[in-house]
């Protein structure tokens, strides 16, 4: 299983930020990648204010911590 983990700062910020856990799924990691806009831009239209400074996949609960 995948995780998507989004590095997600503070528009009004930058040094204000915090790793997000935005989707987790049995996926290729090519896959993951290719659904991470998405992804990103749902978690953005929730949370005004803050913006994506990486998007990145990895195994399950080894990088974000929700």
């Amino acid at each position: 299983m995948l995780e998507l983990i989004a590095y997600m700062c503070l528009i009004t910020n930058p040094t204000a930020c915090k790793d997000v856990s935005l989707a987790v799924a049995e996926v290729t990691p090519q896959q993951c990648i290719l659904g991470a806009q998405g992804e990103a831009k749902k978690w953005i239209d929730e949370h005004p204010g803050w913006q994506v400074a990486k998007l990145s996949c990895g195994r399950v609960g080894r990088y974000a911590r929700i």
